[in-house]
C-alpha cells in the first residue's frame, strides 16, 4: 500500500492520522507510513510505530490509560506498506494491564512494544523533577524539520547535526504542536514523537570532531530503544520543553535519558533511549545510505 495525501507526515493533522490505527481483527490493528518531509532515507522514525503502539493498546484496553511503553526497534520499517501490530495480552485486571504489541511489516517482525496500562487513582504522594532552567522559545535557535502545524527551537545549539559545535552532553528543545489532540492516546503519542529525534545528537555533542552529519557516511548510527512512561494527567497548551541528557556512551552504545515539561513547568512524561554509535563497516558502504537503518 502506498503512502496517501491522507496518511502523510506533512502535517501534525496527517501525523495523528497516522497514529490513528484501525482494528484488523480480534487484537490485530494496522497502521499506514510515512516519512517527515525532507527525509533522504526512507525509514519511518521508531517513535512514530512507538506512537501507533500506544493508541493499539489503548484501544485494546479502553478502560484504562497508557503508562508507559518500551519499544525495541529489532529491524527498520519503511516508508509506504503498512505495518500490522498484534497485541499479546499478558495481564489484563480490573487495575492494571500489560501487553507486548508486534509490529510487523511485509512479514516481518520489525518493533516489539511492552505496554503498561492502569486506572490512575488518586494520589498518596506527588512531587516530580522541575522544569529546567533555560532560555524560553522566543531565544532559542529554529530547528529547521518542516511539518505543517509543528515549530521546533533548539536552546544554545545552531546546528545539532554540527560535529563542532561542542558542550555538554545534554540538549534543550521547545516544541509546539497544533492541533493538540483531545484524546488521551493520540495526545500521548504526539508527546513521543519528539522523544527519539535529538539523543544521538546529544551524546555526540560532547566529542568534537564528531557529529549527526556524519551517520550513514562515516559513522553508523541507530536508536535501538526507547522508553517513554507518561505521568497523570497528560494535557498541555502552548510549548512543551523536552530535556536530555546522555549519562553514557561507550562499547558502541549511548544512552540518553529525558523529561517533557510544560511551559507551566507540570512534568507529563519522561523517556530513555538506547542507541548505537559505532565505526562504518566497510561492508556498509555498499548499501546505499537511504536504505540503512
Amino acid at each position: 500500500m502506498t503512502v496517501t495525501a491522507e496518511h502523510s507526515t506533512a502535517s501534525v493533522h496527517g501525523l495523528i492520522d497516522l497514529y490513528d490505527v484501525k482494528p484488523d481483527g480480534p487484537d490485530r490493528f494496522v497502521g499506514q507510513t510515512s516519512i517527515t518531509p525532507g527525509e533522504e532515507r526512507q525509514v519511518v522514525e521508531g517513535a512514530q510505530v512507538l506512537g501507533q503502539a500506544i493508541v493499539a493498546a489503548a484501544k485494546r484496553f479502553p478502560d484504562k490509560s497508557i503508562r508507559s511503553v518500551h519499544g525495541v526497534f529489532a529491524r527498520a520499517v519503511l516508508a509506504g506498506p503498512p505495518v500490522e501490530f498484534a497485541i499479546d495480552v499478558v495481564s489484563e485486571g480490573r487495575s492494571t494491564a500489560t501487553a507486548v504489541v508486534t509490529a510487523t511489516q511485509n512479514a516481518k517482525r520489525c518493533m516489539t512494544f511492552t505496554v503498561l496500562a492502569d486506572v490512575p487513582t488518586a494520589d498518596v504522594i506527588r512531587h516530580h523533577v522541575p522544569h529546567p532552567r533555560v532560555a524560553p522559545p522566543a531565544d532559542a535557535n529554529l530547528f529547521d524539520l518542516p511539518m505543517a502545524g509543528r515549530e521546533l527551537r533548539v536552546v544554545d545549539v545552531v546546528d545539532v547535526n554540527n560535529p563542532d559545535e561542542v558542550g555538554p552532553p545534554e540538549m534543550y528543545a521547545w516544541a509546539h504542536y497544533e492541533p493538540i489532540p483531545a484524546r488521551d492516546d493520540l495526545a500521548k503519542a504526539l508527546v513521543a514523537d519528539f522523544t527519539g529525534y535529538l539523543g544521538i545528537a546529544t551524546t555526540m555533542r560532547a566529542h568534537a570532531g564528531i557529529g549527526t552529519a556524519q551517520a550513514h557516511l562515516t559513522i553508523s548510527t541507530a536508536p535501538m530503544t526507547l522508553t517513554v512512561s507518561f505521568h497523570e494527567p497528560v494535557s498541555w497548551t502552548g510549548w512543551l520543553v523536552y530535556s536530555h541528557e546522555s549519562t553514557q556512551s561507550g562499547a558502541g552504545m549511548s544512552y540518553v535519558r529525558g523529561t517533557v515539561h510544560t511551559e507551566d513547568g507540570e512534568l507529563l512524561a519522561s523517556f530513555s533511549q538506547e542507541s548505537i554509535i559505532r565505526p562504518l563497516r566497510t561492508s556498509d558502504s555498499a548499501i546505499a545510505s537511504a536504505a540503512r537503518l
